[in-house]
């Protein structure tokens, strides 16, 4: 690296922000359902949304798919749908979903406001720009804690929801409905120390956090890996926010609407959304030279049908940033959504 490890933290697990318009017509890769034909105008949309990833590096994973309905096609784009990815913070929503799993009832607003996590060393993590470690602590409810790990993808916050709710019990959740592709961190601070090769890794204290961070170098393992990594599909997002936001995984609607609730808050919405469309969202990215990524994933309502999306890049450039990839590709999403809306409007 470059530079610092603390600039690298600064950024990183975090949102990618910035809008720009970049795109070209050539070279779209379509995918259609077996067995379907769909309009020629959803095939036209098709081309035109895998076309504009094109011009983007490295490695590229694209799906979007909208159910039928009110006598109105299925429609699917993809594009290496099952593409095993670095996501960054976009595996928040598993664990916000396995959250509110465990409090599920008529109640989980109160329930949500009532627990109350621990704020303070044993849970401060890089790019927390809420709980802004080690400036503050004490006792924060769940509530606060949630929104935070989605608004602004505080990694403290994540740390204390994943302390709370356990791993453990996300990585069973997504072995249960199936999300072969999916693996989430024991917590952002353990995946920060074993990516830099901290030898103590699972009991990283805050003290070392901080002069890992005053320290320089490279990384000592991959930020993909088979101990502590942040990846998924854009099959596997499909599948889960497909069945997230209609309340498959909860019991009682007040426990969706709250889920939906925090998705909607997600800082990147505004950055890729076209205004006037419903988004539940979340984003990710990393940098850490040369390895670098972004990801949205989420679910759309417009004009009365579902939509659901995720579109990834991997790729790698030297260097703790790669400023131009990182606006051209939020303004290409933000195309992509604007296409896909127009496009099942009419």
């Amino acid at each position: 690296m470059a530079n610092s490890r603390r600039d690298f933290l600064a950024g990183a697990a975090a949102t990618a922000l910035g809008v720009t318009t970049w795109a070209r017509s050539a070279g779209a890769i379509a995918v259609g359902l077996p067995g379907s034909a769909p309009s020629p105008d959803y095939s036209v949309v098709t081309r035109q949304i895998i076309a504009l990833f094109d011009p983007l590096p490295g490695r590229k994973a694209i799906k979007i798919w909208a159910p039928p309905a009110s006598h109105k096609t299925e429609f699917l784009a993809a594009l290496n749908p099952r593409q095993r990815m670095f996501c960054g913070s976009s595996f928040k929503a598993f664990v916000l979903c396995e959250a509110l799993r465990q409090i599920d009832s008529p109640d989980v607003v109160a329930k949500l406001s009532a627990t109350q996590l621990p704020l303070d060393k044993t849970v401060w993590s890089p790019s927390s720009s809420v709980f802004n470690p080690p400036h503050l602590s004490g006792i924060v409810s769940e509530r606060t804690a949630l929104d935070a790990m989605i608004s602004h993808s505080d990694n403290t916050a994540t740390d204390m929801v994943l302390k709370h709710t356990g791993a453990g019990n996300v990585r069973d959740f997504l072995s249960q409905i199936g999300l072969k592709n999916s693996f989430i961190p024991d917590s952002t601070r353990e995946f920060f120390g074993y990516i830099f090769g901290k030898t103590k890794w699972k009991t990283i204290t805050w003290e070392d956090m901080v002069a890992m961070l005053a320290g320089s170098g490279g990384l000592a393992h991959p930020v993909i890996n088979d101990t502590q990594t942040m990846v998924s599909s854009p099959d596997d997002f499909v599948s889960f926010y497909s069945r997230a936001l209609q309340g498959d995984f909860f019991k009682h609607p007040e426990t969706l609407a709250v889920f939906r609730a925090i998705l909607r808050i997600a800082d990147v919405i505004p950055q890729v959304v076209p205004l006037g469309v419903s988004a539940f969202m979340k984003g990710g990215s990393i940098d850490a030279s040369p390895s670098h990524a972004l990801c949205v994933a989420g679910g759309m309502f417009f004009s009365g049908r579902w939509a659901y999306t995720t579109m990834m890049i991997n790729w790698e450039k030297p260097g703790d940033s790669d400023p131009e990839t990182v606006t051209a590709f939020i303004g290409i999403v933000k195309r992509a959504h604007e296409n896909l809306v127009e496009g099942l409007s009419v």
